[in-house]
């Protein structure tokens, strides 16, 4: 018998009291709003709302933004052990996400944030409260003008098991435990991937330099300008609102956008499209310049352009070598705000090494075996963190199911 299991039969044999948190609370209260403004390097300790969804988990010990007493007026205040809730939301399914505070400073609570005052174990409601049944609890949220709410009565009434303080404190244990082992295994494979991606740009830069001369090469390896080796193609001028219009999944042509927008349309809903059914190595000249291959037919937006090649030439190669370079690319952009852009002249007048086809090919052949072991392990990696995080919830779940009490 586990130790949880030796702790249930001492304390609570006929079973688990259920509670609403509204019988829980020795306190619960709103925050009181906290504007970008009056975010400040230093003083006092404050959480926004929308940090909650996107820098806390289950639980923190400290906070990632303060502010000044003396621009706010009227703070609301909380404290080692409260949980707060983020009351409004983009998504029903994360509405009210909560987190428990287990630092040991006084803090500022903003506004659309519920603070719950208790006296059990914090970490322990901070686990129940991210349960799936307590999600579904909370999922309850009311939609106005898209956006998602709830209040203080909704968190009241959400339903979690409150076995014994004991009992509690060792699911603690046991949970934080397993969070610890997820985040190594994280942590681990992280690291695996961003060796390997280290290695593969070490192999691909030695492979694309070509500044040594041998005795069979006493001349080196000639340099051309990107234009005067590869055709350039243009997209299709087509607007944000048309492409929303057209987006189908089912559709046989991707269209390539700005930033990372990429969306699939069928070709007679493109309007004066220029489809491209070749290979090509698009230049994705807005947002996060990059270079993308792409041997399917496709278009993008008139203001990127793309590379096709000739019998003389590989496309995959000269999309490595702009791979190899993409820094001077991105450096080499104007407006280096959200929207960062190159411009033609940029790529068109770009020397790249040139050497013999067959030379070209032996080192596609090269960098794509490397490439695609970066790219597996950058696929599994996900999907085996994925695997664990499910694991991990159905556990957290099965341990904070109990027969309800006689």
């Amino acid at each position: 018998m586990s130790r949880l299991d030796e702790l249930i039969q001492q304390f609570c044999p006929r079973g688990v009291e259920y509670k609403k948190l509204g019988d829980i609370a020795t306190n619960i209260f709103r925050g009181a709003g906290i504007t970008r403004d009056q975010v400040t390097e230093t003083g006092i300790p404050c959480v926004r709302y929308g940090e909650i969804y996107t820098d806390y988990g289950v639980w923190f010990d400290k906070c990632i933004s303060h502010t000044s007493l003396d621009l706010l007026t009227s703070p609301k205040f909380f404290e080692h052990g409260d949980i707060l809730f983020a009351i409004t939301g983009e998504k029903v399914e994360d509405i009210a996400k909560s987190t428990a505070y287990i630092g040991h400073e006084k803090c500022v609570a903003g506004g659309d944030i519920v603070v719950l005052k208790h006296k059990q174990n914090p970490k322990y409601l901070g686990y129940a409260l991210s349960t799936k049944e307590a999600q579904a609890q909370k999922s309850k949220g009311r939609v106005k003008s898209k956006v998602v709410h709830s209040s203080v009565p909704a968190i009241e009434s959400i339903t979690i098991p409150l076995p014994p303080l004991p009992i509690q404190e060792e699911i603690v244990r046991i949970l934080d435990k397993f969070t610890q082992l997820e985040a190594e295994l994280e942590a681990e494979l992280e690291a695996e991937l961003e060796a390997r991606r280290k290695q593969y740009e070490y192999y691909r830069n030695k492979l694309l330099s070509f500044n040594e001369l041998t005795k069979s090469n006493p001349g080196g390896v000639k340099r051309c300008k990107i234009k005067d080796v590869f055709s350039r193609v243009k997209g299709t001028p087509i607007t944000a609102r048309k492409m929303h219009e057209i987006e189908d999944e089912r559709g046989e042509i991707c269209i390539f956008a700005g930033g990372k927008t990429v969306i699939n349309a069928y070709e007679k809903d493109i309007p004066n499209a220029n489809i491209i059914r070749v290979p090509a190595v698009l230049v994705q000249s807005r947002g996060i310049i990059d270079f993308v291959y792409y041997d399917k037919p496709f278009t993008f937006k008139n203001e990127m352009w793309a590379y096709i090649g000739n019998d003389n030439s590989s496309l995959k190669y000269l999309y490595y070598v702009l791979k190899n370079n993409v820094k001077y690319f991105r450096e080499s952009a104007s407006g280096m705000g959200s929207m960062p852009q190159i411009s033609l002249p940029i790529t068109e007048e770009f020397e790249i090494p040139v050497p013999p086809l067959a030379e070209q090919e032996r080192i596609v052949g090269i960098l794509d075996r490397f490439e695609s072991l970066v790219n597996d392990l950058s696929s599994g990696l996900p999907a085996e963190l994925a695997a664990r995080r499910q694991q991990y919830e159905h556990y957290r779940d099965r341990l904070l199911t109990f027969a309800p009490a006689e």
